[in-house]
């Protein structure tokens, strides 16, 4: 059964491969055209590279699994991520993609803060860099913990084995053709990703047979299969507020401020081909989106009820004895499809996987190379040792990410959680501001940054926080603080001139 599966899968393999190859020889010359395609971008390759970088494998793993054991009150993740998406192509994209470009070029979201507000010190430039690297390699590894499960779930496979395949194909042909190829398999891997969820939710409602009603499937669960699965069948509920909290759905819908302070995603407003391309690339993204995770919450849903119907699958339970939730896109794919499209409907698992991994190896790498080794090992480093660099780079964090995803145990969602709260809470008021706000300053944007990133950790780590609010999701207080930080310091500094100036240039183009 399993033949069908493996050819799908060197398929989709070779064809990654083979885009690789194609940026390698069409978009690699120069540090520019590595780090960001040489900014060429179309509308319908920005929009869709940057949906699939950004649903990695929690699409079709961990918010499936959380629509398992929930059911519809799930879907307050996707409803923020939706907002936060649109307000993110409205607010970020036109003003980063000519500001990136007016400040002197700058190739990285580092090089961006350094320019935008003229930090000879380099303070706020390293640290930004640090913030990245940092979380990159923790979502990174996160994302890897979905190729490990993946193999070791469909094929039988060590769950070290995937790991190794997985990032060794993605650090191939990141590697190899840099931001083009990244975004070109992007591209491809949304597509892919787009026809599973719309097939696979579709094809097993048709299994649960005519007049379905899930509240009514919902309330005939077996305990002795609920006692099978991780975590319970018991509060399933297809009621949008069915044991809804204030901070319960203050936390889900909080998911939609990631996106601000996303490196990977927002590098693809800095790459699109004119600013005049924004709204397509918006409204074929936003599309995408929506159809796209409405196709993920079904399928935990529906696949809930299958199960109720069907019992669990005994083949697919772990080591425990029992069924892990985020699994269940793969069981319902080996179960109702033949091979050859189970293979493809894996392969759409991996698309979500890789096309996240080769996103953050290449901004990590970017980084590590124009705000680490360029600004203070070779200063006068020629292009073509600048694109060696990144590579090497590419390799360096893909190997520390697989040594953090060696813990088959790690939920998808929970490391993808953390990694993007930093990210949202670090970066994103200082976007927002830095991009809308003359009077903001360097010491603001510093200051902001550190206290987004520190917020999330405390949160997130030290238990220092307990009652309820040790249940809000870190985003919401560290967004909060860092917003606020950035505004009072700003009010007792001063900018510097020149950055005014590069800001009415911005503020010309954009009227125009």
């Amino acid at each position: 059964m399993q033949n069908g599966q493996y050819i799908s899968l060197a398929l989709y393999f070779l064809l990654m491969l083979a885009i690789g190859f194609y940026g390698y020889k069409t978009s690699t010359s120069d540090s520019s055209e590595y780090m960001l395609g040489g900014r060429k971008l179309g509308p319908a390759v920005t929009s869709l590279s940057a949906g699939a970088s950004d649903m990695s494998g929690w699409m079709l793993l961990g918010l499936p699994g959380a629509a398992f054991l929930a059911g519809l009150p799930a879907a307050w993740i996707a409803i923020g991520l939706t907002v936060g998406a649109l307000c993110n192509y409205l607010v970020v994209a036109p003003r980063l993609r000519v500001y990136t470009e007016t400040a002197k070029d700058a190739l990285t979201i580092p090089d961006y803060f350094g320019k935008r507000f003229d930090d000879h010190t380099h303070l706020l430039r390293v640290f930004s860099s640090i913030v990245i690297v940092v979380f990159f390699t923790v979502y990174v590894s996160a994302t890897l913990v979905g190729g490990g499960k993946l193999f070791e779930s469909a094929f039988g496979q060590d769950y070290m084995t995937g790991l190794w395949i997985t990032a060794g194909v993605v650090m191939v042909y990141t590697f190899v053709g840099g931001f083009l190829a990244v975004s070109m398999t992007d591209f491809v891997q949304g597509c892919i990703m787009f026809v599973a969820l719309i097939l696979v939710p579709v094809i097993a409602f048709t299994q649960l047979g005519d007049n379905v009603n899930l509240n009514e499937i919902f309330a005939s669960v077996n305990p002795a299969d609920s006692a099978k699965v991780e975590g319970s069948l018991d509060n399933l509920s297809m009621n949008l507020f069915s044991g809804a909290t204030v901070i319960g759905t203050i936390s889900l819908l909080a998911w939609g401020l990631g996106y601000f302070g996303q490196p990977h995603i927002i590098v693809r407003f800095m790459a699109i081909r004119s600013v005049k391309d924004v709204p397509m690339a918006r409204n074929i993204g936003m599309g995408w989106m929506v159809i796209a995770l409405i196709g993920s919450v079904s399928t935990g849903i529906i696949g809930a009820a299958y199960v109720i119907q069907n019992g669990v699958p005994t083949e697919y339970l772990n080591e425990d004895g029992l069924f892990d939730k985020e699994t269940i896109f793969i069981a319902l794919s080996q179960i109702l499809f033949h091979p050859l499209i189970a293979g493809f409907l894996l392969a759409a698992i991996l698309a979500a996987i890789m096309s996240t991994i080769s996103s953050q190896l290449l901004v990590a790498s970017s980084s590590l190379t124009e705000d680490f080794y360029k600004l203070f090992l070779r200063r006068n480093a020629s292009d073509k040792e600048s694109v060696m660099v990144g590579r090497i780079c590419v390799v360096i964090v893909a190997l520390v990410a697989i040594f953090l995803a060696r813990n088959p145990d790690s939920s998808v969602l929970d490391l993808v959680a953390n990694a993007w709260a930093g990210f949202g809470a670090a970066f994103g008021p200082v976007i927002i501001l830095s991009l809308h706000w003359k009077k903001m300053t360097m010491p603001a944007a510093f200051l902001g940054m550190l206290v987004g990133a520190a917020t999330v950790i405390i949160w997130t780590y030290t238990g220092l926080i307990s009652g309820a609010l040790a249940d809000l999701y870190s985003i919401v207080p560290g967004f909060i603080f860092c917003w606020l930080t950035v505004f009072i310091v700003s009010l007792f500094t001063q900018p510097k001139p020149g950055v005014l100036e590069t800001h009415d240039v911005v503020d010309g183009q954009m009227k125009s």
